[in-house]
């Protein structure tokens, strides 16, 4: 198999450096360039990051020179992933894909645009036939695609199985790892002993990002999924792991027992293709009364897999706790296996 040539941007911080690594071992797609800060051009990467991944800085990465984020330093490879802070993305990312540039991104522009597919791999793959519409519409040279926020990539795969039991309603309670907001985004003193109730944004995101993702492409569009959610978000003093406690209200009764069998049986393309960054078993059902925790299975199946427990019908709705990796299942490797799946289907 021809190895597919990718850039990375934005790849010094926390989840560049996940990107960084997690590509490494890739079996076919190779890091070539890199692009950073304008201060970082010209140096090589290990002179230039800050490297918090753990372990040593890889190899195959450590010589690599620093380019811009102009189109003429990325005119050689064949995709661009961007790991971007949302406030540089738009511009630049438009930028590339204008001059014929495919970008498969994990920055928030566009990801609510209706001609740009959001993917969640295993919820939604389907969706990347919108990019046939996203080149005959937009007139754009190269393509677009966007992965989802990170909780909300995590929540929307359980829910995905369930849809057919017409869900009315849900409750969200997230309980958020530090390193959503990044690597310097708080400080030790206002998160050490504490929980913050209140993350910009996010209690928006998810259900609107979801109800994107668990629609249905129609033709040339996609028709939403109207999600009735309640969602409160808070930040915790946990390192890497998104949780979410879930209360699902269905028109007609669900039986809890089902429920895990649907979660622990779900299998869609990336599993069925047997790609590499694929989780085996992409939601794990844990039958323990105090499972998932972070500190024990936020890593499986190399954190692409979702963790579900205490999985139960309480007042009329099914109650589970759902656990992801936020920086693997959340945004580098989604980036990475949303990729191979377009090569699977032939979009790269």
């Amino acid at each position: 198999m021809d190895k597919l040539r990718v850039s990375l941007l934005g790849a010094t911080g926390m989840v560049g450096q996940k990107m960084v690594r997690l590509l490494s071992s890739h079996p076919y797609i190779e890091l070539t360039k890199v692009s950073a800060s304008p201060g970082k051009i010209g140096k090589r990467y290990i002179e230039a990051v800050r490297w918090v991944e753990g372990g040593e800085v890889p190899e195959q990465a450590r010589d690599l020179r620093i380019v811009s984020t102009e189109p003429e330093d990325h005119k050689d490879v064949d995709v661009v992933l961007s790991a971007l802070p949302n406030e540089m993305a738009e511009g630049i990312e438009l930028k590339l894909v204008r001059e014929g540039i495919t970008v498969v991104s994990n920055a928030s522009p566009f990801r609510m645009d209706p001609e740009v597919p959001l993917i969640n791999p295993e919820v939604n793959w389907e969706h990347l036939r919108l990019l046939e519409t996203q080149r005959q519409k937009r007139g754009w040279k190269g393509l677009l695609v966007k992965n989802p926020n990170c909780t909300a990539a995590i929540m929307s795969m359980p829910i995905k199985p369930l849809l057919k039991y017409r869900l009315n309603h849900m409750i969200i309670t997230t309980l958020q790892a530090v390193s959503g907001a990044g690597y310097n985004g708080l400080s030790f003193m206002s998160i050490t002993n504490n929980v913050i109730p209140f993350i910009k944004g996010e209690e928006e995101k998810i259900p609107k990002e979801s109800g994107k993702m668990l629609g249905t492409l129609v033709n040339d569009s996609i028709r939403h999924v109207e999600l009735k959610a309640l969602v409160t978000s808070t930040r915790v003093p946990v390192k890497v792991g998104h949780m979410g406690v879930i209360y699902l209200f269905f028109d007609s009764p669900v039986n809890a027992e089902e429920v895990k069998r649907d979660l622990s049986s779900f299998k869609s393309l990336p599993q069925e293709r047997n790609l590499p960054t694929a989780p085996k078993t992409p939601i794990r059902v844990l039958e323990g009364e105090d499972r998932p925790q972070p500190e024990i299975d936020v890593g499986a199946e190399k954190g692409m897999a979702i963790s579900v427990g205490r999985v139960k019908n309480e007042n009329g709705a099914i109650r589970m706790v759902v656990l992801g990796d936020n920086l693997v299942r959340g945004a580098a490797g989604i980036t990475i296996l949303t990729l191979e799946v377009m090569k699977e289907l032939g979009y790269v």
